[in-house]
């Protein structure tokens, strides 16, 4: 669970409060921190340690039968992460909608058979705050913060051949896809992760490890709203856009 609480010991020290929200009479608005990072970087265990409902992304893939379905270059294997086999719209039709009214229905999506096997409801009960995660979670980044819904956008980056052991293992214990595809998989993404970090990055996304990725999302709990359009892209309240790496 995350310490919205938390306080430091010794006399009160002087707050910058320009990076908190307005408070307002008006009911706490719900928003989403969108959770993104490479395939195996820790994304749903850490969704789950924070106790706040979880909207996974990742059951927006399309359907196996999909013919817009992209294809690895050189190769006959269908680009799992590429953005273009995931279907954005829908993804943040149900982040608006979860924000406006608590609930929607998700597809429940078998990563085994890449086919959707029916639809289920969550329902957040007006909670001010829920967590989105997946893979191509920092490509809606843009547009949840033009909607007004966005609290923070975090990706999660770790060591590469750590990620790859990860992956593997959870992949194999599931059955997502054959041995030789997730090895093929797995060695292209380890070779490529640093500029999958770098990407979403520069999508909005803030790259972090996993203790400072709980602060943030700590800080979205207890209201302190972290984000602003600065010239166009997303950066946090009084800093100018880095760049866009790792």
């Amino acid at each position: 669970m995350l310490d919205t609480n938390s306080t430091s010991r010794g006399s009160p020290a002087r707050v910058d409060a320009s990076h908190f929200c307005p408070v307002s009479s008006q009911p706490i608005p719900t928003r989403v921190v969108l959770l993104a990072g490479p395939s195996g970087s820790g994304k749903s265990s850490l969704a789950a340690r924070t106790g706040l409902p979880v909207l996974r992304l990742d059951d927006f893939y399309k359907e196996g039968n999909d013919p817009t379905l992209p294809v690895v270059t050189g190769s006959t294997d269908i680009d799992w992460d590429s953005v273009l086999s995931w279907d954005a719209d829908a993804a943040v039709a149900a982040v608006a909608e979860l924000c406006r009214t608590g609930r929607t229905h998700v597809p429940v999506y078998d990563i085994a058979t890449s086919s959707r096997s029916g639809v289920e409801a969550l329902d957040i009960a007006r909670t001010p705050l829920f967590v989105a995660e997946g893979i191509f979670a920092a490509d809606i980044v843009d547009r949840c913060q033009e909607l007004g819904l966005l609290a923070d956008a975090l990706c999660l980056r770790g060591r590469p051949s750590t990620t790859f052991r990860r992956r593997l293992v959870r992949d194999l214990r599931e059955g997502r896809k054959s041995v030789p595809f997730l090895l093929r998989r797995g060695w292209r993404l380890m070779r490529a992760e640093r500029r999958i970090v770098a990407r979403q990055t520069a999508l909005g996304a803030h790259p972090c490890g996993k203790a400072e990725a709980l602060g943030r999302l700590a800080a979205a709990a207890a209201g302190r709203c972290r984000r602003a359009p600065v010239e166009g892209r997303l950066t946090e309240q009084g800093a100018a856009p880095g760049p866009a790496g790792d």
